[in-house]
């Protein structure tokens, strides 16, 4: 038996990485799972040097360890961030070396599948990148403005049906309660002085029949049509009023989307389309480290087997 490890690093409460750690202790492959953010420096311990062949030593967690030189895949699902808000000086400076010391080093482990590797998770998670991306491996993007100009943005509005979606899908409360931001349409009389505040994406409306999420792992494509009320635009918003199946994706996109991939050195993505009346998918956006769970259920799509299989092998064309 293989005895190579496979770290997991999240939050303590993810079920979508129970599923794949379940899988993975089905197949007896070893896993260490730990939340560098909360974790480190206690009770993990860290004691790694430099070799040969690159980052040797290990990481210890309680009573598991890991040797760092022997790691098949990392796993960087949804670690808490390494806390920087400390009032005092030295607790930021100590946040600042445990982010570029432990994460530096499970980040430049040799011989190890990132699925996908933090640095490569953050590059893509621009939306200007991913649109410039979209474009250059084929697929088909809405008319996109990116602007502070409200006179811009109403001149973009009045040109065609257009929405607002944010840039960066963080936190945000309303009335002390948490609440999304979700992609809205958007008209050029509403647009006024308050677009100055920020950087505004508003985007050419797509009509759409319907939406479909891909999720690509290494280079499987799994796919689901998901079907909303009439009117809704985001479908995010109606999580209780959805319907979904699996749908095939088309081969010239499959090929597109592990393109897409490797313009970012990732090796999954979940990417969001809009399908027209006349079958066109239009690319809406990737997330590179989006939820699944919920959907594998939904569509019958065996997503977890694929993500252990990518990490029992550790192996891909983006490693």
């Amino acid at each position: 038996m293989d005895g190579r490890p496979v770290l997991v690093c999240t939050e303590y409460e993810d079920a979508t990485a129970d599923l794949v750690i379940a899988e993975l202790n089905r197949r007896r492959v070893p896993v260490l799972r730990f939340d560098p953010g909360r974790d480190f420096p206690a009770p993990a311990v860290l004691a790694a040097r430099t070799g040969a062949g690159g980052w040797d030593g290990r990481l210890t967690v309680g009573q598991r360890t890991a040797d760092l030189s022997a790691v098949r895949a990392l796993y960087h699902r949804r670690p808490s961030p390494y806390p920087t808000d400390s009032g005092e000086q030295a607790g930021r400076f100590a946040a600042q070396e445990d982010r570029r010391g432990l994460g530096g080093v499970l980040g430049a482990l040799p011989g190890c599948l990132y699925l996908s590797h933090p640095q490569a998770i953050a590059r893509a998670e621009y939306k200007p990148a991913q649109l410039s991306a979209a474009t250059r491996v084929g697929l088909l993007v809405p008319a996109t403005l990116i602007t502070n100009d409200p006179g811009e943005a109403k001149a973009f509005c009045a040109e065609q049906s257009a929405i607002y979606k944010p840039l960066h899908a963080g936190a945000y409360e309303v009335e002390g309660e948490p609440a999304g931001i979700w992609a809205a349409p958007v008209e050029a009389g509403e647009i006024d002085g308050a677009v100055s505040h920020s950087a505004h994406l508003f985007q050419a409306q797509v009509p759409k029949v319907a939406d479909v999420r891909v999720v690509v792992v290494g280079d499987r494509v799994f796919s689901a049509l998901i079907t909303a009320p009439p009117g809704v635009v985001d479908w995010r918003a109606e999580y209780q009023s959805l319907s979904y199946e699996p749908v095939a994706c088309p081969d010239e996109l499959c090929g597109a989307l592990v393109r897409f991939l490797a313009v970012f050195g990732l090796n999954f993505g979940a990417f969001d389309f809009a399908v027209t009346a006349d079958g066109a998918w239009w690319f809406l956006e990737c997330n590179p480290n989006g939820q699944w769970a919920w959907l594998e259920d939904a569509a019958g799509l065996p997503i977890t087997k694929a993500i252990a299989d990518l990490l029992e092998n550790g192996a891909s064309q983006h490693d």
